[in-house]
């Protein structure tokens, strides 16, 4: 008995597994970016870059007193002085010690809001006239919140400190702050 060679009796039949394979391919691949990548993480991003934006860089000390110039607390400062700083700020941080924050300097005293879109940390919003007296205070914000965290009153500072830090430390409106760059 002799063997039977079998032909593709279409030329197109070949082209269709083709297409068939691809498309199988290219739907796995997607499910599998959708359903199953892993998401970069600030401890990645460090070991990719050699640095992250997650991790506090001291740019300076603020120490916060009473009406009367009591001394209440000293924190370390990053600051947020631009506009690509500002517009970021604590967004994607996942840990602040608390002893540090973040200063917003602005050029110009005038009315600010704030909000907590991509910010993981619930933060007490501290925020300062041109004179340092603290004018507004907003405690304990909402993570990841498009809420608006304003001012009552013209602001050319805010200073952004873990939630619950304005009463731990007794930290009113009225008080002043005193600012130092390292």
């Amino acid at each position: 008995m002799a063997k039977k060679k079998y032909k593709n009796s279409s030329p197109n039949g070949s082209l269709k597994k083709v297409i068939l394979i691809i498309t199988v391919l290219v739907l796995a691949g997607f499910v599998y970016w959708q359903f199953f990548r892993t998401p970069i993480t600030a401890s990645k991003t460090k070991a990719i870059q050699g640095y992250t934006a997650f991790d506090f860089v001291k740019q300076g000390e603020l120490t916060f007193n009473s009406k009367g110039k009591k001394f209440l607390s000293k924190i370390d400062i990053e600051i947020a002085d631009d506009a690509q700083k500002q517009a970021t700020g604590l967004m994607y941080r996942d840990r602040m010690k608390e002893n540090q924050g973040m200063l917003f300097i602005f050029q110009k005293e005038d009315y600010q809001s704030f909000w907590m879109h991509n910010t993981q940390l619930p933060l007490d919003m501290i925020f300062v006239n041109k004179n340092l007296d603290i004018v507004t205070i907003h405690k304990n914000t909402t993570p990841f919140s498009d809420q608006t965290y304003s001012s009552t009153k013209p602001a050319m500072y805010v200073i952004e400190v873990n939630a619950g830090y304005c009463d731990r430390n007794n930290i009113k409106v009225g008080d002043k702050i005193v600012l130092r760059r390292t």
